[in-house]
């Protein structure tokens, strides 16, 4: 139906008319068809019209994102506008401006920020009424405004992302500046319910009923593994990625400091002291200890004899997360290799034996 090409009161009297003459054509049409059957037949109820009148059509439409009928649009997300019977309000994408507002044909401009879709629906019916009857409007989002997105925990620069369009898990990760080096294997996505649940197996309601919440492992989207992980990302996710368990060695051994263990199963002390690069020259290694971290209390220490550990008399030791292994100095060791050391360098009082 070209109504486009007539002006705006043309336009209102030729759809007004148009529907009065149809009804008129009905009612004689029926009036005819009992003067035809005669006074004795019965009435037959008359026949639903091939093409149903626009207020009857029912929209099946369902907005991007899911759950998201409560969404409040703003400036920079983009609607697309579909009114039935009207080609030239087509279903195109229209950008709402910074102003909030958008521009339709006939209907004008339009502010629908601040308002969701079924009420940018019902506002453009209310500027349509003029020239059409029952205008049946369906609007949807095609594309969403910047969004917050927080990307927090083990990543280079942690924080709130404003994220505009589409981005997966890896692409809000490369823009918190990739994982941090002791990051863990597996990232969380806390996600409103607002947006629908999470499309993930692991995916659980938090005790709240807010929250849809899921697990990830980075080993599995980063190595493509299970692409189909790598989910979109909605406005307002929380994706939190842990530091990973460390273990410390420190004291006399080649290598001190931590250790990241994301992916063993268990690390004991022996593990543990080799990749510290094993003892160094003057370690005490039967009077080693770990100090381990007690809930509500400062940690605890717990006596290991790594060298009876090391000939196979003593059980190896599992360690915990943020245990720290501590090898003590043997001070006999420590004053003959000083003594050793500053005879070198005088050149004198050291025996040099030779093996035969």
């Amino acid at each position: 139906m070209q109504l486009f090409s007539l002006s705006h009161s043309s336009r209102r009297v030729f759809i007004r008319a148009k529907t009065r003459w149809t009804s008129r054509a009905v009612v004689l049409a029926a009036a005819a068809g009992l003067c035809l059957a005669g006074p004795g037949a019965a009435a037959e109820p008359p026949q639903s019209s091939a093409v149903p009148e626009p207020a009857l059509i029912q929209r099946n439409h369902a907005p991007v994102g899911g759950a998201v009928a409560g969404y409040i649009l703003g400036p920079g997300d983009q609607i697309s506008i579909q009114v039935l019977h009207v080609e030239e309000i087509n279903d195109k994408p229209v950008p709402i401006d910074m102003s909030g507002e958008i521009r339709v044909p006939v209907a004008g401009r339009i502010q629908v920020a601040g308002l969701t879709t079924a009420q940018v629906e019902t506002e453009i019916a209310k500027r349509l009424t003029s020239y059409l009857l029952h205008p049946d409007v369906s609007v949807k989002i095609s594309e969403f405004r910047s969004q917050p997105v927080s990307v927090l925990g083990a990543v280079k620069t942690p924080g709130v992302q404003q994220v505009q369009g589409g981005k997966t898990l890896l692409e809000m990760l490369s823009l918190a500046g990739g994982l941090d080096t002791n990051s863990g294997s597996t990232l969380r996505l806390t996600r409103r319910l607002e947006w629908g649940r999470i499309p993930l197996a692991n995916a659980t309601d938090d005790p709240t009923g807010q929250y849809s919440v899921a697990e990830v492992s980075l080993k599995s989207i980063f190595d493509a593994q299970n692409p189909a992980e790598n989910i979109l990302v909605r406005p307002y996710d929380v994706i939190t990625v842990p530091r990973a368990d460390t273990i410390y060695v420190i004291g006399e051994v080649q290598k001190s400091g931590g250790f990241v263990v994301n992916d063993m199963a268990e690390v004991t002390v022996l593990q543990a002291l080799s990749m510290a690069g094993g003892f160094d020259k003057t370690a005490k290694p039967q009077e080693a200890k770990i100090m381990r971290r007690v809930q509500g209390k400062s940690r605890t220490e717990i006596a290991v004899n790594l060298k009876k550990i090391l000939e196979g008399k003593a059980e190896d030791i599992s360690m915990k997360p943020e245990d720290i292994l501590f090898i003590p100095t043997s001070a006999s060791k420590k004053a003959g290799i000083r003594a050793l050391e500053a005879a070198l360098q005088a050149g004198t009082g050291v025996a040099i034996w030779r093996i035969p």
